[in-house]
Formats: C-alpha cells, structure tokens, sequence
C-alpha cells in the first residue's frame, strides 16, 4: 500500500523592526531588493507552492517588535518541516550590505495542514 506525501501547510509572518526605519532614505532600497531576492528564491525552493502573499503596510503603519501585527505574510505549501525551517533560515542569510536581512526583519512559521471539511 503506498503513502501518500502530503504537503505541510505553511504561514510565514514577517515583520518589520525599528532598525528598518531607522535606515537613511537612500538605504531602504537595499532591503526591499534584498526581501524581493528572498521572495524569488522561496518561490523557486524545490517542493514549495507559494499560494499567496499578503502586504498589511498600508493599514498597520511603524514595527512589529512583538510580532503581531505582521506587516507581511507568506501562505506556501512546502514539502517538509526541514524546508520551513530553511525558508525561515533566509533571514539569517540574506545578505544587506554588511548585515544580515533579520537585523530589519523577523520571520514565524505557523505548520499546519489545509482546513478540509466533511461534506
């Protein structure tokens, strides 16, 4: 009997922190192209559908220190717990002029499934 391999659910809650605003004008861009890097390259993560992104900026204006609100989501099906892990694992990678990506940002993964009700 064969087992079929589920996908694992996956909402990425990301946060912007006070070092992003205290940035000079001029250096805003290089975190924004560095979050779009990270965005490309979660999209091309072997396994993973991303399925949406939501942008909450517009209505929740300054930090998320303590994580909600976010201020962005990422709603993927990945194929493992080991790739959220290294999807989360970006922000300390993701390099921004000498500084890592999670000095301006913080990232949660809620794990789950798909919510499927009986008929």
């Amino acid at each position: 009997m064969a087992t079929e391999n589920k996908k694992i659910r996956a909402l990425f809650c990301c946060a912007v922190l006070q070092n992003f605003f205290d940035l000079p004008g001029d250096k805003i861009p290089d975190v924004l192209k560095a979050t779009g890097q990270l965005l490309r390259t979660i999209r091309e993560m072997p396994g993973v559908d991303v399925l949406g992104t939501m942008d909450d900026d517009e209505t929740m204006v300054g930090t998320s220190p303590n994580g909600w609100p976010w201020t962005f989501y990422i709603l993927a099906d990945v194929p493992d717990r080991q790739t959220a892990v290294d999807i989360c694992g970006l922000f300390r990678t993701s390099e921004v002029g000498e500084y890592r990506l999670w000095k301006y940002m913080r990232i949660e993964a809620r794990l789950g499934r798909e919510l499927v009700m009986p008929e």
